[in-house]
Formats: C-alpha cells, structure tokens, sequence
C-alpha cells in the first residue's frame, strides 16, 4: 500500500508537466500533417512559447520527467524501426562507404568546432545529428553526453538546425541531383547518405521516383542502424576519459535500444507490434522535444551567435561533398 501510495503521489506531481509536454506535442502532430512541416520544428516552436512554465512548481517536474525519462524511452522503442535484412540489399561497399561517411563527418566535427571556437560536446551533437539522422541522433546522443550549463540549448538549437537544413535539402537536393546527371538509384543514394531527417528522406526521394525513394529508405535506415554502435562507442570512449574502462556502464537506454533492434532484426517482434512501437516512439519523442521547448529560454537560445550555425552548415555541406565524390568514383558500388 506504501508504493502504491507513492506512486499515486508522484504520478500527481508529473501530471501538470507531461499533461503540458503532451497538449504541445498534439497540437505540433496536427500542424506537420495540415501544414506539411517537420513535427518536431513546430513541437520545438510551440514549446518555446511556454518557457514560463518551466520554473512553475505544478510543472516543472512533469516538464523535466518528459524531456529525459520519456526521451529515454523513445529512442529504445525507436529500435523497432530497424531490421538488418532492410539494409542487405546495399552491399559490402555500399556500407562501408556510409559507415566511412558517417565516421569522417563525425570527425570533421571536431575540426569545425575547434576552428569556430566551440566545444567538444557541441562537436559530438552536431556532426553526429549531422552524420546519423538529425534530431533524433541528437537527443540520443545528449542523454550519453555528461551534461553542463550549456547542454540544452545547444540540444535544442541542434534539433532545430538540423530539422531546418532537412527541410532545404528536401527542396533542393532533387533538383541538384537532376542537375548533375545522376540517375535513380544514384540520387537515391546521395539522399539517403546526406538529408538529415527520416521523413524528410522519403519526402525528398519519393519525389524523384520510387526506385529512388526505395534506396534512399534502405541507406538511411543503414544510417540509423549504425546509432547505436556509435553511442556504444561514444560510451567507452568517455568512460575512458573519466576513470577507465573499468569503471564502463553503459546507459539502459543504449542497451535496450540494440535489445529492441536486434529482437525487431531477428524476427522476435510482429510487423503490427512494430508499427505501434514506431508510432509510440515518434509521440514519445515529439513530447520530450516540447517538454526541452519548454525548459528552453529564446534569449539564451539567440545568445549563441553565428559560428553555432557555422559549424552544422558547414558538417552539412562537408558531407554532401564526401557522398558526392563516392558516387562520382563508383564507391557507393551504384
């Protein structure tokens, strides 16, 4: 009766904030799908014009619950996305080249950020949100990350940078591609390889044709597969830095995130339980991105100046060059 008890008590005190989180996260739902724009912008915007909300003490802890219990829970449910025979058809050198993208523009990051004068952890959220598949990769890779003054902002500024360029290169990436002479399945795979964002993929490849939405799907599917092998990686590397590899725990989120991929790869869950996971998974994440709207300040977000759009611009732009040189010499084996 005690635990009961408690949880009564503590499901009263979430109640406010997450009621707060979830209301933004519909009204966004029902904006992208009338208006034809990224959710998770429109869940970010909206949040923002709540930020009064986030010291209020009815609020504030459902708001905090729903950015990072929620946003864990999400990313887990997100394995259920992903099967390895999705991506059997891109070949041995199809996967080393977008695993070769993905580990060059991560690298870059570091480069870009130190010549923009930022840090480290601006580094690892952008070029992997860059590298991965956007915002999602982002708020995956901030719960690895150990947190300081500036981590939220520049979370959110990376969600809203990246959904952004999405939605350019949606527009434009098509066209470009036409431009150059690439064929399908080509374009197909630059789109996969470079957009951001899973639906603005299929957005962008679906336009050009349906083999081309069809490849650029599987590549960027391959992309997210990859996720979290590079939070495993990104794990041990910072375990490593802090107190040795014999100090290793890797977050619940991550595990449960390969446990659910590996068991949706395997054939451990049924297509229409997949669905639902997915669906849970894009609410459970629409919610956590309003609820860091909320606990997000415009002012201290506008405080960070041009060269934190500097450095994703040019991430972006710097993999756009490196997927275009592989297909150009016939290293994406198109």
């Amino acid at each position: 009766m005690a635990l009961l008890s408690e949880l009564q008590l503590r499901g009263r005190t979430l109640f406010p904030g997450l009621l707060l989180a979830l209301t933004i996260a519909a009204a966004a739902k029902f904006l992208s799908e009338h208006y034809v724009a990224p959710v998770m912008l429109f869940a970010l915007l909206i949040g923002m014009a709540f930020n009064f909300m986030a010291d209020q003490e009815r609020t504030s802890e459902g708001v905090v619950f729903a950015s990072k219990t929620l946003l864990r829970l999400g990313i887990v449910l997100l394995g259920a996305r992903i099967t390895l025979g999705d991506i059997a058809g891109i070949g041995t050198s199809g996967l080393l080249t977008v695993a070769g993208l993905m580990a060059l523009t991560i690298g870059f990051g570091f480069v870009c950020a130190k010549l923009f004068s930022r840090g480290w952890r601006f580094a690892i959220l952008t070029g992997g949100a860059v590298a991965i598949c956007g915002a999602s990769a982002a708020l995956a890779l901030a719960a690895v990350i150990p947190g300081n003054d500036k981590t939220e902002r520049n979370v959110l500024f990376t969600v809203v940078a990246v959904t952004t360029l999405s939605t350019i290169a949606m527009i434009i990436y098509p066209v470009l591609f036409a431009l150059a002479g690439f064929n399908d399945a080509q374009s197909g795979f630059m789109i996969g390889a470079t957009v951001h964002d899973v639906a603005q993929v299929v957005g962008a490849g679906y336009s050009i044709s349906t083999e081309a939405g069809d490849k650029a799907t599987i590549v960027k599917l391959l992309r997210v597969t990859l996720l979290p092998v590079v939070l495993i990686i990104l794990a041990l590397a910072l375990a490593r830095r802090e107190s040795g590899f014999s100090q290793v725990r890797l977050p619940l989120f991550v595990i449960g995130f390969g446990a659910v991929t590996l068991a949706n790869s395997i054939g451990l869950i049924p297509v229409a339980l997949a669905a639902l996971l997915v669906d849970a998974s894009s609410w459970l994440l629409v919610i956590a991105i309003a609820a860091l709207g909320v606990r997000t300040n415009m002012k201290a977000m506008l405080d960070l100046g041009w060269r934190h759009v500097a450095v994703i611009v040019v991430e972006t732009v710097f993999l756009l060059g490196l997927a275009w040189v592989a297909v150009a010499t016939g290293l994406a084996g198109i």
